[in-house]
């Protein structure tokens, strides 16, 4: 498990269920690496920003990354983390590798709109 202050998805049924009851999905699926920990403290800084956006991560190396790793936005990533955005359980978009805060805020105001 990651050691974040954002809710972990274990298995591909947890992000089955996050996708079919929250209509904006941020998903970063790495390790605790110097790419990924950048990612996931924008997440944190922006989680209490972007309320009507649902984040979570998730470990690269557990077999229900394979829901992650294995969707066609990805398969020219060779960088960590995944980070992948769900509108109404369906992938809009996907970064890899390290993201600033500006980069994630700009692809959560496309995708999702502004926050309120």
């Amino acid at each position: 498990m990651l050691n974040t202050n954002l809710n972990h998805l274990e298995t591909e049924r947890d992000l089955q269920d996050v996708l079919a009851n929250n209509e904006h999905v941020m998903v970063c699926c790495g390790r605790m690496g110097p790419m990924c920990i950048p990612v996931y403290r924008v997440m944190e800084q922006l989680e209490t920003t972007y309320t009507h956006v649902t984040f979570r991560d998730m470990d690269f190396d557990i077999p229900a990354a394979r829901a992650i790793r294995s969707l066609p936005q990805c398969a020219s990533f060779t960088g960590l983390p995944f980070t992948v955005y769900f509108k109404k359980g369906k992938a809009v978009a996907a970064t890899t590798s390290i993201q600033d805060k500006a980069q994630v805020a700009n692809i959560l105001d496309r995708e999702f709109g502004k926050p309120a």
